[in-house]
């Protein structure tokens, strides 16, 4: 069914009514939800009238409305795109074959820690924003917060349903230390790195939900593509709601730099500082920290767990139906490995590559990021451009973390990345002006004055349009 069934206490488009046994066990998981909610999501807000948008369908139109909601109360459920009558696997080993209706024995394990590991990541961005409404610049960037942050919740209960529907009394315990886990926290933090790093500011969020996010857009790709239906057809509906995610990452983003645009035109050959504005190297300095850390998120280079995962049908390529072969059998990839302190060219089995060439899509979607912010910068006739460091930058996984590159990929020494890390990576002088600007902004239609007004409204809405009612 494409239509959400919201008289359910978890709404939903499974039929969860019908098998009673998963219905109780999922409504006993939503109280210790909501407990992780309110004591680890946004903090403060929790009475206040959000104008959200919830999803009503799952088709590609007029899937959504929006209405003023408190966020304890929006309706988290359980979505996903209607089952393709006959669908087949795509690629690997199993290529052809019906697609999975239930979890295949000789991949549980695999095909648990997948879900596991992306169901992770929902909660752990959810509790490093927890703070940022705080100091928004302005109601509408304090409504898209909230909006990311309850979708994040909805991206979690997806995860969960599976673990519950498919994996038994192990699911249901995964899905308990799911709410368990913290970002951040030294004995207990999230599964990927990213996710343990602190957002405490607005700049760091945008470049997280433009980095970041779009990894979850890939990772989502991959995981639409499985021989597992369930999995696949929950992930091709989170793709509609992770879009939003990634526009306010790069119009965020773009809209910082337009502000200092204008101050610099305004007051040519001044430090932007004195009016209120972000210096673009600083701008830079966070691309570049959010981006490596982003990249990091795709894994090692050479792996034989993405082997495993595409052969075995699990998890496949990015836009798998553009590849012209599907198996990746006898087929090599061109990679350059750090190896013994040397780069070295060298071919490597295409499955043994697979992070790589999704890192490779990656990179080419976040240059068109990089793309849209120059043009900003060519509206306003200021020089300067923003670039995309080098994969090999500031990595902590894979060949590269044993190393130490520069923005462009050349390999240097620790003397030389000690003279320039300043240069490229914010420093604390930098997190602190940042900071400093971090004043709430909640007067509707009005803006702080380090970023530009958006556009448009969320929805169509007016310019002074109450999109949280404070």
């Amino acid at each position: 069914m494409s239509s959400i069934d919201y008289s359910q206490k978890i709404p939903n488009n499974v039929d969860l009514a019908s098998d009673k046994r998963l219905q109780r066990a999922l409504e006993a998981w939503q109280p210790s939800y909501i407990e992780w909610w309110n004591s680890m999501g946004p903090t403060d807000f929790n009475t206040k009238e959000i104008y959200l948008r919830t999803a009503v369908s799952v088709d590609a139109s007029g899937w959504a409305n929006f209405g003023f909601v408190k966020m304890p109360e929006y309706r988290w459920g359980i979505f996903l795109e209607p089952q393709q009558q006959g669908r087949k696997i795509g690629f690997g080993d199993h290529m052809g074959e019906d697609a999975w209706q239930q979890v295949p024995g000789e991949y549980r394990n695999w095909l648990r820690r997948l879900i596991v590991t992306q169901g992770d990541t929902e909660p752990a961005s959810v509790e490093q924003q927890r703070l940022l409404g705080h100091t928004a610049p302005s109601l509408y960037d304090l409504r898209n917060l909230f909006q990311v942050n309850v979708e994040e919740g909805r991206h979690l209960w997806a995860m969960v349903y599976l673990l519950h529907t498919y994996f038994g009394r192990d699911g249901r315990e995964e899905a308990e230390e799911l709410l368990q886990r913290r970002s951040g926290n030294p004995d207990h933090p999230r599964i990927l790195s990213t996710f343990n790093e602190p957002c405490e500011d607005w700049l760091s969020f945008l470049c997280f939900t433009m980095f970041t996010d779009r990894d979850g857009k890939f990772q989502l790709l991959t995981l639409a593509e499985s021989g597992f239906d369930p999995l696949a057809r929950t992930c091709r509906f989170m793709l509609t709601e992770e879009a939003h995610h990634m526009f306010v990452g790069q119009t965020g983003v773009g809209r910082v730099i337009e502000r200092t645009c204008q101050v610099m035109k305004e007051h040519p050959g001044q430090d932007v500082k004195q009016y209120g504005a972000i210096p673009m190297e600083i701008i830079q300095r966070y691309i570049n920290f959010w981006s490596a850390s982003s990249t990091d998120l795709f894994g090692a280079e050479v792996s034989s767990n993405s082997a495993n995962f595409f052969g075995a049908g699990l998890k496949g390529r990015a836009y798998e139906d553009r590849q012209e072969e599907h198996t990746a059998l006898n087929q090599e990839y061109a990679l350059t490995r750090f190896t013994d302190g040397k780069l070295v060219d060298e071919n490597v089995a295409l499955r043994n590559a697979m992070n790589e060439v999704l890192r490779d899509e990656y990179v080419k979607d976040n240059l068109k990021g990089i793309d849209y912010w120059n043009r900003v910068c060519e509206r306003y006739e200021n020089p300067y451009r923003f670039s995309l460091p080098h994969r090999r930058f500031n990595r902590k996984i894979g060949d590269y973390a044993a190393g130490r590159f520069d923005l462009e990929g050349n390999l240097i020494d620790e003397r030389t990345w000690l003279a320039n890390a300043d240069k490229w990576l914010p420093t604390a002088a930098d997190k602190q002006y940042v900071k400093s600007l971090m004043v709430p902004c909640y007067k509707p239609g009005k803006i702080a004055g380090w970023i530009a007004p958006p556009p448009k409204g969320v929805d169509n809405q007016a310019e002074d349009f109450e999109y949280v009612r404070l």
